[in-house]
């Protein structure tokens, strides 16, 4: 059995390009002279909610083409040549309409490879993308967390909020205590010993 693997770091020198429509938006990447292309397409729509029509977009198919005998990232591939990777029915980074997409946390996407014996998956991370809705270039919207992100930005202000409610709780018991302790220090104690009664008056 052999076994093959390959990291494929998106390189800074990468090509952008696309195509922004109303509805439909593209995003092309390519690097290392086209022996590797990412293309990510998104869909904007809308869904009726208890509150009315809601609209929001997603990214709705990537498709990845890949060269195994580039020899970067591939040494002695089985079967070298070019090879696509996509999906079918993807349904990620679902975002209202009008904000931006951020996520800091690692997401994984299978792909299915043109070739049958490669397994690919794509891993994103450190994510900030708007494909709709854009004010003006390179201005984002506000941004819309992934629920990861969301989920340990709760986890790390939970502690926090509880902190502090049970340090109001400890100062209202305080206060309550300090009022009450007031209140009956003015009153006329009744001895509980009925031997000092005799002495009352």
């Amino acid at each position: 059995l052999i076994t093959e693997q390959a990291d494929i770091p998106l390189s800074r020198g990468a090509e952008m390009k696309g195509k922004c429509g109303t509805n439909e938006s593209e995003l092309e990447i390519s690097w290392l002279e086209q022996a590797y292309t990412l293309k990510l397409f998104f869909l904007k729509e809308g869904h009726n909610t208890s509150r009315g029509q809601e609209a929001f977009w997603r990214l709705s198919r990537i498709q990845f083409t890949y060269d195994t005998s580039e020899r970067t990232y591939f040494k002695d591939a089985v079967s070298p040549g070019k090879h696509t990777a996509s999906s079918h029915r993807l349904s990620a980074l679902v975002t209202p309409a009008g904000k931006s997409y951020e996520c800091q946390a690692q997401q994984t996407i299978s792909l299915i490879s043109s070739d049958h014996q490669k397994s690919v998956q794509l891993l994103l991370s450190e994510v900030r993308v708007q494909p709709f809705d854009i004010a003006a270039d390179f201005v984002f919207s506000e941004e819309h967390k992934c629920p990861v992100d969301q989920r340990e930005q709760l986890e790390e202000t939970l502690p926090l909020i509880l902190g502090l409610i049970l340090g109001l709780v400890i100062v209202i018991t305080l206060c309550v205590y300090h009022i009450h302790h007031k209140l009956t220090a003015n009153q006329v104690q009744i001895p509980r010993d009925r031997s000092q009664y005799k002495h009352m008056g």
